[in-house]
């Protein structure tokens, strides 16, 4: 609330780099509809100021209003259409809008992203955000529109050249989407030993709870657990154990542990704890103690449907 009646007490003629950080900071609190406001009304008096221009965009972008975010990147590429960011950021705005359209109508918009997100790539040989934009639409997209697993690992490759950790990331992610199964665990290894960040442990757990190899993914947590004192990782142990019904008494301490110390720097609030021990008793047959935390859940969050369907399958217990 202070940045935003800092921002509103400056006159826009003087809006420089701190009112800026101001509304990037409305950003990291969520705060978009603040933030597009603000921007709308500095943009409305400054026209021209790309910087302002962008973070209205970046406003209209994160509240998924796809059609404004267009006009204010399309402005920006209309007066810098060598500015790489500005191409990336109009192709995946377009690529978010695919999304939600038939595919009829999708096809010119992939087409277009396409074209903007290749440009960045031309514009930027080290951009890094764009490559993954290309190695995620070539895997994604089916053969008969552009679709094409080589291309999507030549800006693999090309990632590996400006950050191996990257690159190796990229190659998980191809082949785990073409069902290489082998090849995609061998490169979100080879991630985590050059990286060894959260990001990669998470892809290899990932990796292993969608192929169904619960233990091993609770092993990798418990590597990251070793490396980071982060207490999201204590949720994510409950969190496979409670969904594969194994490890259930590590689950349930992790969980312990998770919700005594659970913070606003936790993204998984304290009532997902409780849904995923209520999960871990209900797996051994508690009924009693399953509802208390099924219970404490709704409680917290009344309105989150896995809840209510869960508090169902425990009433349901013999």
């Amino acid at each position: 609330m202070k940045s935003f009646y800092l921002l509103l007490c400056f006159p826009f003629m003087l809006f420089g780099q701190t009112q800026f950080d101001a509304i990037q900071q409305m950003f990291v609190q969520k705060q978009f509809v603040k933030a597009q406001e603000v921007m709308s009304q500095y943009v409305s008096s400054n026209p021209n100021d790309l910087k302002g221009i962008e973070l209205l965009g970046d406003a209209y972008g994160h509240q998924k209003k796809w059609d404004d975010a267009l006009i204010y990147y399309k402005k920006l590429i209309d007066f810098e259409p060598n500015n790489a960011n500005y191409q990336y950021k109009y192709g995946g705005v377009l690529g978010m809008k695919a999304l939600e359209v038939n595919k009829i109508k999708a096809l010119p918009i992939i087409g277009e992203a396409k074209a903007s997100f290749l440009k960045a790539a031309e514009l930027d040989p080290n951009h890094i955000d764009v490559r993954w934009a290309l190695v995620e639409l070539y895997m994604k997209l089916p053969g008969i529109i552009g679709g094409s697993k080589s291309k999507s690992l030549k800006y693999a490759n090309e990632l590996e050249r400006i950050s191996k950790v990257d690159g190796y990331l990229a190659k998980g992610f191809i082949y785990e989407t073409d069902n290489e199964y082998e090849l995609a665990e061998n490169h979100y290894k080879k991630a985590i030993e050059v990286g060894g960040s959260l990001t990669c442990y998470d892809k290899l757990t990932k990796f292993y709870e969608n192929n169904n190899q619960p233990k091993k993914a609770i092993a990798i947590i418990e590597a990251a657990k070793e490396k980071y004192d982060n207490n999201e990782l204590n949720y994510e142990i409950g969190k496979v154990a409670g969904e594969y019904n194994v490890e259930l008494e590590k689950g349930k301490q992790s969980l312990m542990i998770y919700i005594q110390n659970c913070s606003g720097e936790d993204k998984s609030p304290k009532a997902w704890g409780h849904y995923r021990l209520a999960q871990i008793y209900k797996h051994k047959g508690d009924k009693v103690k399953a509802l208390d935390h099924i219970n404490l859940a709704i409680s917290e969050l009344p309105n989150v449907k896995p809840f209510k369907e869960e508090k169902e399958l425990i009433l349901n217990l013999k």
